[in-house]
């Protein structure tokens, strides 16, 4: 017996309320929201210059405290500025070149913030001069947080870049390599920008038809983006934050914004079109696409909010920019736009593009032609649609649907496997990057492994003989090539230990671990390039359990609050997950082995930085929720409607795929916009998650989605009585619990099917063909 999970006819909406609050007063709400964008922008304006480079290390690890430490007690053995000074045709022990290059060390160590000036002419030390002869280098420490650092550069830069007397003289050093690396995505967020918003708009248009329409969701990611951007700078009040997330700002509000947008535009016009009136057409639409819409936002939000479980700052800040702009874009979308829609009531269609386009359609097939329930045929309806034609044939090869596009994902995911994780350098930065061409020239043409040796703080009272044993066992370590110290500061010391290979290949890792197992008569602490990626692999190994159980556990939870089903949530978190496979198995052969390397414009370093997997599950995995709960709550309400599963399947893959898929490829673009960035990592955020959100909606959502349901059949619904009262009670829905309204006195005759073809069916149409 066909059970249909109606809801109780005297049922009151939930949200009636809110409908009359957002449309009582939308002048009113529209002119407090400008004032309040006036306001975040001034609240966020400057704000990329307060946020940070780094962030990737954990703050509480081992590395951490022994990097503060020597920074406090050894500054120069912790330089993050680097002078690269070549001679020319002279050599470096030329006494002219000597003699210059001692006065421009001397007047840097005389700059204010700059400690611990060393330099090749100052000991002779082998490791800073060039094996040919004609460069060496001159380290230092500027001291402070990293934005008293960048203003420190800024002032002293360019008295020492350039040519200075015989000179030739390059600035490159940790701290440049960040400030550079800062400026370089302000620059590049711009363009993205510049590429996106006009791009977005034209895609607007062809999707709506209405320039008017169009111009609502761009509104509403520029509010989400104004206001995110102030939060974000209130935050570096307390906190540090990266200023990587202003990408992610950026992106999602955009693309959020245009989803939720879209859903809720679309659904507004089809109630008008249906014949009610714009005041009735938004009670309508908050109560079915406003709901889902809410929902779709927890469903983003929790997957961002699970970063928040790690200790790098890198991390946490993505969550606090993600919470926000979905959080405004959600909120924009249900409280200014509607406002919005009412005021615009029917003239939202005003310069409509393809207005003649479905007059010509109109003609030839009649109103309500496409996706009609009425008078007996919808069987004959539903497959003229292409999402229609296409949810019918997914569902009669179901099984070969769901292995082929299975195995399809999990060959793409594979090259993963081979991942090789490390840390962000200077090769994220284009080869012209000053900064990085220190690094390289360094890295090509110095001794030993610039930047990979591992400092070992020792600390507590120590005697000579104690310190050369240590030494002694160290140096007998496996892939150790030489020891260099001890440096004495009372009852502080530190060794340098260079590594028989790269600065954080697999043995050197290895060796880290050595170094903290070697016995000592005083407590040791090992840092470096390769014990901060030891620590933070283990920050991240140690974390992640939890974070995949906070996403899994509320997901499910979500899931079932709207569906009512204990499958459904199942089959969710599933196939989000398995959408993902082909992103992080691009990731790996494009940005790991380098394949693409020279058409995409970088230079792969061989490893994966150790953050951005996890960054990029929670925002793609987050993402897939949106667009899942978009295309679940459809189904669902139609299955609420009518009992019959499989036509519930295929409607509710009719009317949202055209939106769904026009959703993902304008958050595409914009994602493609973000990783035309000149740093890598940027690159690789933007290019994988384009990637991962076109995979999951036409791919996962058109064919794995129906496949998996057909093969479920009404199981996919089955939940126990307990439950079941559980959902009936706190369970949420698109399914409108009002009873079908008559045109009112509000509706524009215009609305008239017979003389105007935006029928609910045409936009149907148009959606799929958009």
């Amino acid at each position: 017996m066909t059970t249909v999970n109606n809801p109780p006819a005297d049922s009151p909406p939930r949200v009636g309320g809110w409908t009359r609050f957002v449309t009582a007063r939308p002048r009113l709400s529209l002119l407090a929201a400008l004032v309040l964008t006036v306001l975040a922008v001034l609240a966020g304006s400057g704000v990329a210059d307060k946020l940070g480079s780094g962030g990737w290390e954990d703050p509480g690890a081992e590395s951490t405290y022994a990097t503060e430490a020597l920074e406090r007690e050894f500054p120069d053995s912790q330089p993050n500025l680097i002078l690269l000074v070549d001679s020319g045709r002279a050599s470096v022990d030329d006494p002219a070149v000597a003699a210059e290059a001692t006065r421009l060390a001397e007047r840097l160590s005389s700059e204010k913030g700059v400690v611990g000036v060393g330099s090749y002419w100052g000991g002779k030390a082998p490791a800073l001069r060039a094996e040919d002869g004609h460069e060496a280098l001159i380290a230092a420490r500027i001291t402070g947080d990293e934005k008293t650092m960048g203003e420190t550069l800024d002032r002293i830069a360019p008295s020492y870049r350039g040519t200075q007397g015989t000179l030739e003289v390059k600035i490159g050093g940790i701290v440049a390599v960040r400030h550079e690396m800062q400026t370089i995505i302000q620059e590049d967020l711009t363009r993205a920008e510049i590429i996106a918003l006009p791009v977005t708009l034209v895609l607007l248009v062809m999707v709506f038809g209405s320039a008017v329409a169009a111009l609502l969701p761009l509104g509403v990611g520029i509010v989400a983006i104004l206001g995110t951007n102030a939060v974000l700078g209130a935050l570096t009040e307390f906190t540090d934050v990266s200023i990587f997330a202003m990408n992610l700002t950026t992106a999602l509000g955009l693309g959020l914004a245009i989803d939720y947008a879209l859903f809720i535009v679309r659904r507004f016009r089809e109630e008008v079109s249906g014949g009610a009136g714009p005041t009735t057409a938004i009670g309508t639409t908050l109560r079915t696409a406003g709901r889902t819409v809410l929902f779709s936002a927890l469903t983003v939000a929790v997957s961002l909010a699970a970063m928040l479980v790690f200790p790098q700052y890198f991390l946490r800040s993505f969550a606090y920019a993600g919470i926000a702009v979905v959080l405004l874009a959600a909120a924009a979308a249900l409280i200014l736009l509607p406002a919005a829609l009412v005021l615009l009531g029917h003239r939202v269609d005003s310069l409509d593009v393809r207005r003649l386009f479905r007059r010509g359609r109109a003609k030839s097939t009649g109103p309500g032609t496409e996706g009609s329930t009425q008078n007996g045929t919808e069987g004959r309806t539903e497959d003229r649609t292409a999402w229609g034609r296409t949810a019918t044939l997914v569902m009669r090869r179901a099984p070969f649907f769901a292995l082929g596009t299975t195995a399809v994902l999990v060959l793409l995911g594979l090259p993963f496997l081979g991942v090789k994780f490390g840390t962000a350098d200077d090769r994220q930065l284009p080869s012209s990057a000053e900064s990085r061409v220190v690094q390289q020239h360094i890295r090509d043409g110095f001794p030993g492994t610039p930047g990979g040796g591992l400092e070992v703080l020792a600390e507590g009272r120590a005697t000579q003989a104690e310190y050369a044993a240590y030494k002694e066992r160290v140096a007998a370590l496996p892939d150790v090539a030489r020891v260099d110290g001890p440096l004495v500061k009372g009852d502080t010391a530190y060794f340098t230990v260079q590594p028989d290979g790269e600065a954080v290949d697999e043995a050197g890792q290895r060796l880290v671990g050595d170094l903290r197992a070697t016995e000592a008569p005083f407590d040791t602490k090992v840092t470096g390039a390769a014990a901060v990626l030891v620590d933070s692999k283990k920050a991240i190994g140690d974390q992640l359990p939890l974070a995949a159980a906070f996403i899994t556990v509320v997901t499910l939870l979500l899931v079932f609050l709207l569906t009512g089903s204990v499958l459904i949530p199942i089959q969710a978190v599933l196939l989000n997950a398995l959408s993902l496979t082909a992103m992080f198995g691009a990731v790996v052969w494009v940005f790991q082995d380098g394949h693409l390397s020279g058409l995409l414009g970088f230079t792969s370093s061989g490893s994966i930085e150790t953050t951005l997997p996890v960054l990029m599950f929670c925002v793609a995995f987050g993402l897939s929720m949106d667009y899942g709960v978009f295309l679940l709550s459809r189904i669902k309400e139609e299955y609420d409607h009518t009992g019959d599963h499989e036509r519930s399947v295929r409607l509710g893959l009719q009317r949202t795929g055209g939106l769904i898929t026009a959703a993902a490829v304008i958050l595409a673009v914009v994602m493609v916009a973000i990783g035309t960035s000149r740093v890598t990592n940027t690159k690789m955020l933007g290019l994988g998650i384009a990637l991962a959100v076109l995979m999951d909606a036409m791919v996962v959502r058109s064919l794995l989605v129906p496949a998996i349901m057909r093969l479920t059949g009404k199981a996919t619904w089955w939940a126990p009585g307990p439950l079941r009262r559980f959902h009936q009670r706190f369970g949420l829905s698109e399914a409108d619990p009002t009873p079908a309204k008559q045109p009112d006195r509000e509706t524009n005759p215009g609305t008239d099917p017979e003389t105007n073809p935006d029928t609910d069916s045409e936009r149907d149409a148009v959606g799929a063909r958009g």
